[in-house]
């Protein structure tokens, strides 16, 4: 019989040795930071220019050619990226990864093990955070989880609308720091983002309960329906926890849905250090959670906690002819039909290493970005900005002359472009800042040390360079 021409075949076991190769290149190369960062070379520009081949030039070549690409690529899996709230790549995520990847799973419908395997994972997050309940469902990261969790709520509030539409009387409520996935929800739920009222935060950046209770009733008053507030665990501009439990108070005062926005934050519930932040975090209807953010993994991986699986059902089941063999789908509690089967890596993650190991990791994170705190106070001309209350540390250097704020906006730039050590700008109340985050298992206090090191040459080879 006449191989498929899309088979490997006698290249396969060299196919795999090279991806092997490349791989473990790749994990030794994440050991320790490199200097700078390659640009795009001129074989890739001029590969990346042509037409779609008619002819393949098999397997190994085409690796090949991939890894060139991803070394010229940005890799959030370095030590010394601090840039937005990264990954970090686990190892064997990764290799769990291939092999869902390989067996290509759909979690559409019912997947025998697979399926159960979801659904234990989903308890084991929510036991590590303490959410304490058991349903959810596994999605492709915050954005859809927020977008799932208000789609619930609505429904909740106002029953038959997933059938009817909005009848623009909905109101969301979130701080005045949250996510921008709860606006575009509402846009897409039919709500309309002008109903979405942002609560001020207070002197610890956190949303103002009192405000919030007083803004809820005076929507009330005014025939509005309040379908959900929305608690931010660890904002992402600056890490700042929500009064979890004070909110739950006027939720449950108010009949209002209590949905959690930890995407980034809640991992940090499991720790010691931070732990007490999360307080109530056992009274939320639902919560957010990214496994690829603060749990390690690679994209894409996020979890949707739920505490009333009847809710998921009312929002999103449906009678399909094409789907009558199982009483239930899981694809009846989510957005998504195709759905690969992501949890397994967190599932290999949690088995491989153990919760202890994982929580290990994120004390680690949250002790460097006190570290790295400590030590800006103790630098005459930087200043820190906000105190961290997880992993975020958002501070400014203070040059001699010309403004500070294009000064930290234009270290953040150049340090961009070299390449050393990777972190982003954010503006703080009027104030442009550096803003490292702390979200890699592989970091270390010697990176830090760095950091500031980098932070501090390419300040003054700035100041040098405009001095008038």
């Amino acid at each position: 019989m006449k191989p498929s021409p899309l088979s490997l075949g006698h290249e396969r076991v060299a196919a795999l040795e090279t991806a092997f190769e490349i791989l473990r290149a790749a994990w030794e190369g994440f050991d320790s930071a490199r200097p700078g960062q390659p640009p795009t070379s001129a074989s890739s520009l001029e590969l990346l220019s042509r037409g779609l081949p008619g002819d393949g030039i098999g397997a190994i070549s085409a690796l090949r050619e991939a890894e060139c690409f991803l070394d010229e690529s940005l890799a959030q899996s370095r030590p010394r990226f601090f840039g937005y709230v990264g990954s970090s790549g686990l190892e064997v995520g990764v290799l769990a990864e291939a092999l869902s990847a390989s067996h290509d799973v759909n979690m559409a419908s019912v997947a025998a093990t697979a399926t159960m395997v979801e659904q234990q994972l989903i308890q084991w997050v929510s036991e590590f955070v303490g959410f304490g309940a058991t349903h959810g469902v596994v999605t492709s990261g915050g954005m859809l989880s927020n977008l799932t969790a208000l789609a619930v709520a609505r429904e909740h509030a106002l029953p038959g609308t997933r059938q009817t539409g909005s009848n623009g009387k909905g109101t969301l409520y979130i701080s005045a720091e949250a996510h921008s996935s709860v606006d575009r929800s509402a846009e897409l739920l039919g709500l309309g983002s002008n109903a979405v009222r942002a609560i001020p935060i207070d002197e610890n950046r956190r949303m103002d309960v009192g405000v919030l209770e007083s803004q809820i009733q005076a929507d009330i008053a005014n025939g509005f329906v309040p379908v959900a507030v929305v608690a931010t665990a660890g904002t992402t501009l600056t890490g700042a926890v929500d009064p979890i439990r004070a909110i739950s108070d006027v939720c449950k005062r108010n009949r209002v849905w209590l949905h959690v926005d930890g995407a980034y934050g809640l991992p940090a519930a499991a720790t010691a250090t931070a732990g007490a932040l999360f307080d109530g975090i056992s009274l939320a209807d639902s919560a957010t959670i990214d496994a690829h953010k603060w749990l390690f993994v690679p994209k894409a991986c996020g979890v949707l906690l739920v505490r009333n699986n009847e809710a998921l059902l009312a929002t999103f089941g449906h009678a399909a002819s094409y789907m009558v063999d199982a009483d239930e789908n899981p694809v009846d509690r989510t957005l998504e039909y195709s759905r690969p089967f992501r949890s397994l890596k967190l599932w290999v993650a949690f088995r491989a290493h153990g919760a202890d190991a994982i929580r290990a990791a994120l004390e680690d994170n949250v002790k460097l970005a006190q570290r790295l705190a400590a030590m800006v106070n103790e630098t005459p001309n930087l200043e820190l900005v906000v105190e961290p209350q997880l992993s975020i540390v958002p501070f400014r250097r203070l040059p001699m002359h010309g403004s500070v704020n294009q000064h930290n906006s234009d270290i953040a730039k150049q340090m961009q472009v070299d390449g050393d050590a990777y972190v982003t700008s954010a503006v703080v109340d009027g104030k442009t800042v550096l803003r490292p985050c702390f979200t890699n298992f592989r970091t270390t206090l010697d990176d830090v040390n760095e950091l500031l090191a980098i932070v501090e040459k390419t300040g003054s080879m700035l100041e040098n360079r405009s001095e008038p």
